[in-house]
């Protein structure tokens, strides 16, 4: 498996003048952190604090016993496209009392990615939700904890998902795996950009311009 952090400090390169903002959100102790540090090409800026007693009053940590630590910011973490284009990414909190956070972090973003533990489906209720109502194309990825298998379908159905909306499996640990995720939400991200354009193009008689977002299948520079 591969390394779940990397100790790389790639400087930005000086044609670099796009900067494309993602969020990786989800419910408490799905992977977000691990996602972010497991992709970045530098050490990735991490608000984690150490969970006391007091919080386990708030948070609900019976399915996440193992977990000593928890995000009560962002993390952030940054992927080279190209020499113009690169990914800023922004891992969100987890626990209910955060969530007002969210709509800030929504803000500017180009593309989320929902990071989903099967176990506990429903807690990936209200970041969809969220999403929908800012209107910010989105995948699911659903981490790998070891738990019971489902066929899409079931997920699918779970969560209510438009049949537009990309759904895999990951392993939040693993770089290849992170990397693929981040390949899916900017191919989905340029196909709902070229599906709206041509729905105007429709209505202002005019030929739909060509999207201006990276290509998915360029290699993610790690």
């Amino acid at each position: 498996m591969d390394s779940a952090t990397s100790d790389a400090r790639i400087p930005l390169g000086a044609s670099a003048d796009n900067g494309l903002k993602i969020v990786v959100v989800g419910g408490f102790g799905v992977g977000k952190t691990t996602l972010v540090r497991s992709v970045s090409e530098i050490r990735p800026l991490n608000t984690e604090e150490t969970m006391t007693k007091a919080g386990e009053a708030v948070d609900d940590i019976s399915e996440v016993r193992g977990k000593s630590a928890t995000t009560v910011a962002f993390d952030f973490g940054r992927i080279t496209l190209d020499a113009r284009n690169v990914l800023y990414l922004f891992g969100a909190p987890g626990q209910e009392r955060f969530w007002f956070l969210w709509d800030r972090l929504f803000s500017g973003t180009l593309g989320a990615v929902v990071l989903v533990d099967t176990r506990r489906i429903d807690d990936s209720w209200y970041a969809i939700d969220r999403l929908e109502h800012h209107g910010t194309p989105f995948i699911v990825a659903c981490n790998d904890f070891g738990g019971p298998a489902y066929a899409p379908q079931q997920i699918r159905e779970a969560l209510d998902l438009d049949p537009d909306v990309p759904l895999l499996d990951c392993d939040a640990r693993s770089r290849a795996s992170a990397k693929q995720v981040l390949i899916t939400l900017v191919e989905h991200v340029k196909n709902q950009h070229a599906k709206n354009q041509q729905t105007k193009g429709r209505y202002d008689g005019q030929d739909p311009a060509r999207p201006q977002v990276p290509a998915p299948h360029q290699e993610l520079a790690l």
